[in-house]
C-alpha cells in the first residue's frame, strides 16, 4: 500500500474485499428482502421511475436484482473487488460492458450519464479524505436522482471492523448531501430494518436534482 493511499482502498479491491464477498451469499431471502427494500424507495417516485441507475460497490449485485425484479432499468455498477466483478458477469446480474472496476471516488462516466446514482453500505467504508470527492462524483453522474443506504450517526464516527481501524465511518450522510450539493432535494426517507429486508439496519435517504 502506498504510504499517501488510503487503507480502505487497497483492503476493498484485496482479500480483505474478497472474504467480504465470500460472506455475503446471495439466497432467496436476500433478494427477497432487497426487493422489498427497493419496493419501498420507489413508492416514493411512481410516475417518475428513473430509466438507467449506476450503483458503486455493488459486490454480488443483490441491489441491483431488487430493481431488476420491480422496474426496467438500464443498470451499471462500478466495483474494485475482482471477485465480484467476476460474479456481477457470471450470476448474469450485469454484462460485462456494464461492470466498471474502480472506486467511488473516480467514476469514468460523462455528466448525467444515468438518471439515479447510489450506494447501500459503501459510503461507510470511504475514507473520510475521499469521502466528498465520492459524494460529487455520484452527484455528478446523475441527472436525476441520488440515494445512499448507509449507518447514521449524527456525528462523524469511526468504528473497529472485523478487527480493523480506519475501514468504517458512520455519519450523517443525508445532511451531508444536503450541505454540500444546493441543486437536491429531499424526496423521501427512511430506516431499513435488518428483520424485514435480511441487510443491517440503515438509514435511507432519496434525492432528487431540482
Amino acid at each position: 500500500m502506498a504510504a499517501d493511499q488510503p487503507k480502505a482502498l487497497d483492503a476493498w479491491s484485496g482479500e480483505f474485499g474478497d472474504r467480504y464477498t465470500e460472506r455475503n451469499a446471495r439466497t432467496t431471502d436476500a433478494v427477497r428482502g432487497r426487493t422489498r427494500v427497493w419496493g419501498e424507495v420507489f413508492r416514493s417516485i411512481v410516475g417518475d421511475m428513473p430509466k438507467s441507475a449506476l450503483e458503486v460497490g455493488p459486490n454480488l449485485g443483490l441491489n441491483l436484482q431488487g430493481i431488476q425484479a420491480l422496474a426496467p432499468m438500464d443498470l451499471w455498477g462500478i466495483e474494485p473487488n475482482p471477485a465480484a466483478r467476476k460474479r456481477l458477469v457470471e450470476d448474469g446480474i450485469l454484462p460485462q460492458d456494464r461492470v466498471i472496476e474502480g472506486f467511488g471516488h473516480k467514476i469514468p462516466l460523462a455528466d448525467g450519464a444515468v438518471e439515479m446514482a447510489f450506494t447501500s453500505g459503501v459510503l461507510i467504508h470511504v475514507d473520510p479524505s475521499l469521502l466528498e470527492q465520492t459524494m460529487r462524483e455520484i452527484h455528478r453522474v446523475s441527472s436525476k436522482y441520488v440515494f445512499c443506504a448507509e449507518y447514521f450517526s449524527p456525528k462523524a464516527e469511526t468504528i473497529t471492523y472485523r478487527g480493523e481501524t480506519d475501514l468504517l465511518f458512520k455519519n450523517d450522510f443525508g445532511s451531508l448531501y444536503l450541505d454540500n450539493f444546493r441543486d437536491l432535494v429531499l424526496v423521501d426517507y427512511g430506516f431499513f430494518w435488518r428483520r424485514t429486508t435480511v441487510m443491517d439496519d440503515s438509514t435511507w435517504w432519496l434525492f432528487r436534482k431540482a
